[in-house]
């Protein structure tokens, strides 16, 4: 076995990644420079990741991607996608010229890009690709454990692979971790024996959690900074000496921005309009069984007590909220607040999990043509990849889930809508706290996205030093 030389083991311990893949051979005018800078980077890497805000392109950066991996490998490039999301992709491909076409059964078209969506991924065989996109990645941590393994299974057969979404809640390291699995990067498991270490949950005590908790406040940023992370991800908490090198390591699959200013551009096209949050706090008709008046919920057996208690209450307001004549979107989470206001709000369509694929689609490309002045689904269901900037109107039931209250928001909101957009948040009294936390949550993911985009950039820019100084022996050896 040969042993390796000094340089290559500090180079092995860098953390920096490495390129595996080409120059470009083709990029569209119609990109917008920052798109260009990061295809060019995600086509120069082989196996990379964009975490792009809604609405920054990232259905066309990934078809560009796509089309020089097939005019560099001959080969074909498949794209899985969340349901619905395939139609858009083909219209995109349409627009830059990109040649791709859908399948649902496996067979494989003419075209040598290839449309999915995930729940047909076992159909294929991965050794027809030779590169493979997932959009709106963050979806996979929503599947049973066995399709994300054999997405990432999938993915690791095929030589290049791109990973693109909008990752509402960056401090999701969890997600982080099977990202950089999927890319051939550190597994999961890997990615926390090197940068975390296990809290010892039997030797730890009230006041030491007090001193760590004071100590994160009011020590320095790596402090602070290893604090937030520790909250996100439980058990495990972030080295304090690894909080630089770890964002280092991600900089090194992966490229962030929320604005095309992140990454050095003008953010000229790309400004957001107004977001008018609305809360309505609906009072219970009748407390809870043997209270005589409505009290805070106290866990989700509580809060769905409570929901059903209110279902006609709740869903009466949404009526009336969305009883004007402009596209509006309602997001629900029990199967009973949708049957019920499809039955209150006229010409309104409800997509529901037992619907046909088929269906979903046809009411999704219904809504997105304005077709349909209202639609009704779940978060779950819908939430991923559609572009709906001609509704301005959003209706959602308060949730402890912030990606998927981010996710029901930027369907809406998004980069290209023109006119300013109202969200309307529907919980209880006892519910307040649910509010609470959300917005917790959304201050912590913007402050989190923050951090990784300096991070990355500071990385970006970071130039490995060569290790050429010679060693000198003491004349004492």
């Amino acid at each position: 076995m040969s042993r390796l030389s000094y340089a290559e083991f500090l180079d092995r311990k860098s953390q920096a990644g490495g390129e595996a893949g080409f120059e470009p051979r083709w990029m569209p005018d119609l990109l917008h420079p920052f798109q260009r800078a990061m295809t060019t980077w995600a086509i120069r890497r082989g196996r990379g990741a964009i975490f792009a805000d809604c609405g920054l392109g990232k259905t066309a950066m990934q078809l560009v991607w796509a089309e020089n991996v097939v005019r560099e490998t001959n080969g074909r490039v498949l794209i899985l996608t969340p349901l619905a999301v395939g139609r858009q992709t083909i219209a995109e491909g349409e627009k830059f010229g990109v040649d791709c076409a859908r399948s649902r059964d496996g067979a494989l078209p003419p075209s040598r890009i290839v449309v999915s969506n995930y729940e047909q991924l076992h159909r294929f065989d991965s050794a027809d690709f030779s590169g493979v996109v997932c959009d709106e990645s963050s979806i996979l941590k929503h599947f049973a454990g066995a399709t994300q393994k054999a997405v990432t299974r999938f993915m690791l057969k095929v030589p290049y692979r791109l990973l693109c979404t909008a990752t509402a809640a960056p401090n999701d390291y969890i997600e982080l971790g099977t990202s950089s699995e999927a890319l051939g990067e550190l597994g999961y498991s890997d990615m926390l024996a090197r940068f975390f270490r296990q809290i010892d949950n039997k030797k730890a005590s009230r006041m030491n959690a007090l001193k760590e908790w004071q100590s994160a406040t009011t020590g320095n940023h790596f402090a602070k900074l290893a604090y937030r992370v520790a909250q996100q991800i439980g058990q495990w908490r972030l080295k304090g000496h690894a909080v630089v090198p770890f964002w280092r390591w991600v900089a090194s699959w992966a490229r962030a921005c929320r604005m095309p200013s992140d990454l050095g551009f003008s953010d000229d096209g790309f400004v957001l309009p107004e977001l008018v949050q609305r809360q309505h706090a609906i009072e219970p008709r009748t407390p809870a069984e043997g209270c005589l008046f409505t009290i805070p919920a106290v866990g989700l057996g509580e809060e769905r007590a409570e929901r059903r208690r209110t279902l006609t209450e709740r869903c009466e307001l949404v009526a009336r909220l969305v009883d004007h004549e402009r596209p509006a979107v309602v997001w629900c989470h029990l199967n009973a607040e949708g049957d019920r206001l499809a039955r209150m709000i006229p010409g309104a369509i409800q997509v529901k999990g037992a619907d046909s694929d088929e269906a979903k689609e046809d009411a999704y490309v219904a809504f997105a043509a304005g077709h349909l002045r209202v639609l009704i689904t779940k978060p779950k269901i819908g939430a991923f990849g559609l572009n709906w900037q001609h509704c301005a109107h959003v209706v959602t039931f308060a949730t402890h889930s912030y990606e998927q209250f981010y996710q029901s928001v930027r369907r809406c909101w998004r980069f290209g809508q023109a006119r300013s957009v109202t969200v309307d948040v529907i919980a209880t009294e006892g519910e307040r706290h649910v509010i609470n936390n959300m917005e917790r949550k959304a201050r912590a993911a913007q402050e989190m996205f923050t951090e990784l985009v300096r991070h990355m950039n500071d990385s970006a820019r970071l130039a490995v030093a060569p290790h050429e100084t010679p060693i000198e022996v003491p004349t004492w050896l």
